[in-house]
């Protein structure tokens, strides 16, 4: 998983250098695609049906725009000035999944816009953190929420990070809030994808029919994740670059 996790920020980090206004959000899932094959690894995410979904996922990354939250399926959409654009993507090296997402801003973005990306980059660090032996699950959803409620954002309820492995969702849920000694204990040798999902109105969701999320009011999002195994030692991010 250590070798997933360093060929997938590879990957991200060249993915998230062509984000710029002018370019279809299409043709960053085929980079996508050709620079995860040629890390000898396969996506993760193309062809997966979820549990309880009939729906492959038919893309390598999802590629999801302002108040798109997750999901959101490349198309031939054509990035603008201002935007801000989730990337989410991961990989299988040697039958292990890694999974990264994170939010570029297309050109100038406003100073709105830079606060939602530094809040929820520093509320993913701060539940990275929190993830240690011997804390618990609310520990993590705690540190996360209060760094957003610092910035004065709020934070998606319906949907968490997971973990992974094998497979590339597998149990548990971790929840982006929480109470601080609450929820089951953290153990060494899990590893989980910690994704904060931020937005700067209502927490609510509406899920449309190809299965994308969008904020229920209309206001921006942000979306960060790391795969990070728990070592006796504390957290170690596998996807850092």
């Amino acid at each position: 998983m250590t070798e997933a996790g360093r060929r997938l920020a590879s990957v991200m980090e060249d993915l998230k250098s062509s984000v710029r206004p002018g370019v279809p959000t299409r043709a960053l899932d085929t980079m996508a695609e050709r620079l995860i094959r040629d890390q000898g690894c396969t996506p993760s995410f193309l062809n997966y049906a979820p549990h309880g979904s009939d729906k492959p996922f038919p893309f390598s990354i999802c590629v999801s725009v302002n108040s798109t939250v997750v999901h959101g399926l490349p198309s031939e959409y054509v990035v603008q000035e201002g935007d801000l654009v989730k990337l989410d993507l991961g990989l299988a090296y040697k039958g292990w999944h890694s999974d990264m997402a994170v939010t570029v801003g297309a050109g100038e973005i406003d100073s709105q816009k830079k606060k939602l990306i530094r809040a929820t980059e520093e509320a993913l660090q701060a539940g990275i953190r929190a993830t240690r032996a011997g804390n618990t699950f609310g520990d993590i959803g705690a540190a996360v929420y209060e760094t957003v409620e610092k910035y004065g954002f709020d934070v998606v309820r319906a949907l968490t990070g997971h973990g992974i492995g094998r497979a590339l969702h597998e149990d548990p849920y971790v929840f982006n809030y929480g109470r601080r000694g609450e929820g089951d204990k953290i153990k060494s040798g899990m590893v989980l994808a910690l994704e904060p999902m931020v937005v700067t109105g209502s927490y609510k969701v509406r899920q449309l029919p190809d299965d994308s999320f969008v904020t229920a009011d209309g206001s921006l999002a942000a979306h960060f994740e790391h795969t990070v195994a728990i070592t006796e030692n504390g957290p170690r991010i596998l996807t850092a670059t």
